[in-house]
């Protein structure tokens, strides 16, 4: 029996695992690994797929390869400056390395590199890294809140962020047949299982809408797409009607999609993202509309320019206006 002081209706209290905790939700369906399963599948018949890592193999599901594959497996320990040379240099050679690490690492510590030996030569090298955006509680120094904007600005780099293990699973042969560098954005572990509800097929270069809605439209990805869902569900019942435009390459961008939804008139149109509202979609979409005269009512959803807190992946969701609940807030006090 609860004592006369209990609160039934309070949040559990979150523990120190919460700083890595799946970004699924409770109940969510997910799948394991998609990112190391499919490349092991691809790889089958790809003798030139070679897997590199920096000392993070286990932490970017990589190992997974090293167990099908360990003679086309590279540890090259904590050195990612050196990962992405000898990636390139392998590229050369004519193998398709597929490079793993830390958005952080790979975004910051190994840029000129990647800038120098990658993109400039315009080598096939596969580039995807964990923990983007706000998907680490361990504070600045992991949190890769600004990656995409980075690696917009490199010539020859394409730039993906995907939403969940069913596009993972899509994106690896997809870029593999794709000739030139590549980052992609990585969701490790148990991977939410959210767009195979939605027939949906990953091309390259290309946005889906999958749902439609006449008083907002949600332009979104990564994470977010998942979360923008999941606010569209939750404000049908309030009888706002939501549209998802799910946008996976960040670059090049699908620019006749994204002109086609957000020059419908009549509807707020809100670009939700997990990366800072500096150089990102946000601002890519923003500018692709002022060029092209198109002038909805705009928002953003995103991270803010600072160094983000460390903590509860929860409460920094909450705190920094990206869990499901907040968007759905942010919308609804939009439309007032």
């Amino acid at each position: 029996m609860k004592s006369a002081g209990s609160t039934p209706s309070a949040k559990p209290r979150l523990t120190t695992s919460a700083m890595i905790a799946s970004i699924a939700a409770e109940g969510q369906r997910t799948k394991p690994a998609p990112f190391g399963h499919a490349l092991v599948e691809l790889a089958r018949s790809r003798e030139d797929i070679v897997g590199m890592t920096a000392d993070l193999g286990k932490y970017t599901d990589l190992h997974i390869f090293a167990q099908a594959f360990p003679d086309r497996y590279y540890q090259m320990g904590m050195a990612e400056q050196l990962l992405f040379g000898a990636a390139s240099g392998l590229a050369a050679e004519g193998f398709m390395p597929f490079a793993t690490t830390y958005a952080v690492f790979a975004s910051r510590r190994a840029y000129d590199f990647i800038h120098q030996t990658i993109a400039e030569e315009d080598r096939n090298v596969k580039i995807a890294c964990a923990l983007p955006g706000l998907t680490s509680g361990y504070g600045p120094s992991h949190q890769a809140a600004e990656d995409l904007a980075l690696f917009r600005a490199m010539p020859n780099m394409t730039v993906i962020d995907p939403c969940d293990a069913h596009e993972i699973e899509q994106i690896v042969p997809a870029i593999a047949a794709h000739r030139g560098p590549v980052y992609m954005r990585l969701l490790r572990g148990q991977v939410p299982l959210v767009l195979d509800e939605y027939n949906y097929r990953f091309e390259l270069g290309k946005a889906a809408l999958l749902r439609d809605g006449a008083d907002v439209l949600i332009i979104s990805s990564g994470i977010m797409t998942m979360r923008a869902l999941e606010a569209a569900q939750a404000l049908s019942d309030d009888r706002i009607n939501v549209g998802v435009l799910h946008v996976p390459t960040i670059k090049p961008l699908d620019t006749e999609a994204i002109l086609r939804e957000a020059g419908k008139p009549g509807r707020l149109v809100v670009v939700a993202e997990n990366h800072t509202v500096i150089g990102g979609l946000g601002e890519a979409v923003a500018a692709l509309l002022m060029r092209s005269g198109v002038h909805p009512t705009f928002r953003q959803i995103g991270l803010p320019d600072e160094f983000l807190a460390a903590g509860a992946l929860p409460t920094l969701h909450d705190r920094y206006g990206t869990s499901t609940a907040e968007v759905k807030r942010q919308i609804k006090e939009w439309l007032r």
